[in-house]
């Protein structure tokens, strides 16, 4: 390497292969030179043959020094795969941290909320496009059902419908049993107590059964898939499927999205079951209501659309809930950290959209007057 100086700045011509075995000459031969101090210098390396990352190294390491007494550095003559090697080094090496100015309560208050909003506009996005891509492979499953993974499915099926059964029935239980007392106390007031049928019927069947249990089941499974696939990204093991050619939203996410969507409503009509025989049970022991007349009122109460727009969204919730804990798994960096945040967090969002989706349907519903 030579220096040159030119007009009100220098060139450095470099030439040779600069690999690690030339490394120490190289450092050597960069020490000796006298380096423009607050000038442009001009890094040529048309003359440059083999070149690896301690090359790249030494480039970086001489643009810093140079910069940090205030001159400027810029590199001509080198070819596409050099500029991307020394780029990726540019982007490895540490930068340093600027010190920023401090700012008053109010407006580091107003910083904070932005830069939060604009993480939740950027992760709302990225869920959408997930979702999209999700909706996309399983269309493209249906056309070709081979290369659909059956043994997963009914895997899945079983972990996140059957395990879940005797959870969802006696949390259905209990409330339809809480809801039908406390209904009572208020209704009793009025000597309306008869009417506890018709509040447990038409709540639990249009509302509370299908939102209780996509709320348990978030808490559950969502956090399960997070879990599974957060792991499997720790260990590089979806690394590992593409570089093998496989697609691991068809291998790991349709299977699992899938699964739900077909158990969510099965688990809906067992919470609907529960709930009413939770209901009957104090209505028959509290409000001296007997059996055949609390089915009885209860057959009078509810119509078959009352049923249905319970079982409607059931599908909804379930796709919600699957492919927010899949995408929240494949977020998941290389920590245990990492692994808990991306869990805690997919429950979280997992409940918060089951909770919009079903604000949207209700006015949906009475919009259509059902």
């Amino acid at each position: 390497m030579r220096l040159e100086q030119r007009g009100g700045g220098a060139t450095l011509l470099a030439a040779g292969d600069w690999v690690v075995r030339q490394s120490v000459a190289l450092d050597r031969a960069l020490a000796a030179l006298k380096l423009p101090k607050g000038a442009a210098l001009s890094i040529d390396l048309s003359g440059v043959g083999k070149f690896d990352t301690a090359g790249a190294w030494l480039l970086e390491r001489t643009r810093i020094a140079v910069e940090a007494v205030g001159g400027t550095v810029t590199i001509t003559g080198a070819a596409p795969e050099t500029m991307s090697l020394i780029e990726a080094v540019q982007k490895a090496e540490p930068q340093p941290q600027k010190e920023k100015p401090e700012a008053g309560a109010l407006i580091g208050m107003l910083e904070r909320t932005g830069a939060s909003m604009e993480h939740i506009w950027h992760g709302a996005r990225d869920a959408t496009g997930f979702m999209g891509l999700v909706i996309l492979t399983m269309v493209r499953t249906a056309f070709r059902p081979a290369r659909l993974r059956f043994t997963s499915l009914v895997h899945h099926m079983e972990k996140t419908g059957l395990d879940a059964v005797p959870i969802v029935m006696l949390m259905s239980f209990l409330i339809g049993a809480v809801l039908a007392y406390q209904g009572s106390e208020q209704l009793v007031k009025f000597g309306a107590s008869i009417f506890t049928v018709d509040l447990i019927g038409i709540s639990f069947l249009r509302e509370i059964g299908i939102l209780l249990t996509a709320i348990l089941v978030a808490g559950r499974s969502g956090s399960a898939f997070t879990a599974q696939i957060g792991s499997m990204k720790m260990r590089e093991e979806i690394d590992a499927m593409r570089a093998l050619g496989l697609d691991p939203v068809e291998m790991l996410i349709v299977p699992r999205v899938l699964a739900l969507v077909l158990v969510l409503p099965l688990l809906g009509f067992l919470s609907n079951i529960a709930g009413l025989v939770g209901g009957g049970f104090v209505a028959v022991l509290a409000l001296d209501i007997s059996p055949a007349m609390y089915i009885d009122r209860l057959q009078t109460a509810i119509g078959l659309w009352t049923f249905w727009t319970g079982v409607i969204k059931a599908p909804v919730f379930a796709f919600l809930i699957a492919a927010i804990g899949c995408f929240e798994g494949l977020r998941v960096s290389g920590s245990a950290e990492s692994l808990g945040e991306r869990t805690t967090q997919s429950v979280v969002e997992g409940i918060f959209v089951v909770i919009i989706a079903d604000a949207f349907f209700s006015i949906l519903f009475v919009n259509l007057g059902i």
